[in-house]
């Protein structure tokens, strides 16, 4: 309980006596909450600027998809470096490199349902993380990018473009385009990140 006041003592600036205010701030800071430190955290303008990678990613990734879906026909495809790397336009309705390809509006809003959730995950591990793991941010964002690259086409018309084939004689890699590009080496670093931490450790 808080000592009461003495006739004398000097009143502060609301007209409240100090001693009546140190233990209600004394009670406030045990009973702080993190969440407000958390959400600091993710405004840190450190951390923001790494998001830029991410704006970059979505921003290549969108404009090399106009362009394959402008300049080349559909199921096209046209050698960049024979016998290694052809500019194709295949539409997949699955995820990366066209796994788990569905069929029918139904199944196509579940992936994008699923990516959502994928996205906001990354998206509270990025706001977590600390604003001192650079590769770690680095990766994030490029994960963020090609998630949200990829959600832009599947919200817009229910699949994504692919437009990369890498191939080694009949051999052919499923085709992928940009943003999962940047998602298997935004997981690829943090993967690498995950190791070092641990040998560090």
């Amino acid at each position: 309980m808080p000592r009461a006041p003495a006739s004398g003592e000097p009143l502060d600036r609301l007209g409240c006596h100090p001693s009546l205010e140190r233990p209600v701030l004394s009670e406030e800071i045990e009973h702080f909450e993190p969440a407000a430190v958390v959400a600091a955290a993710a405004a840190d303008p450190g951390k923001l600027r790494y998001l830029l990678v991410s704006l970059a990613v979505v921003v290549l990734d969108q404009w090399t998809k106009w362009l394959v879906e402008v300049h080349l026909a559909h199921h096209a495809a046209e050698p960049i470096v024979p016998g290694l790397l052809n500019l194709t336009h295949v539409r997949n309705t699955g995820v990366a490199f066209g796994f788990f390809a569905s069929h029918g509006v139904g199944a196509g809003w579940l992936l994008t349902a699923l990516g959502l959730v994928a996205l906001g995950a990354v998206s509270v591990y990025f706001g977590f993380a600390s604003p001192h793991d650079k590769s770690l941010l680095v990766a994030l964002a490029l994960v963020v990018g090609g998630a949200v690259g990829n959600l832009i086409d599947r919200i817009a018309s229910n699949a994504v473009t692919d437009f990369i084939d890498v191939y080694v004689g009949a051999h052919h890699w499923p085709s992928f385009n940009v943003a999962d590009a940047a998602i298997s080496i935004g997981i690829a670093l943090m993967a690498i990140d995950s190791l070092f931490a641990r040998r560090g450790h």
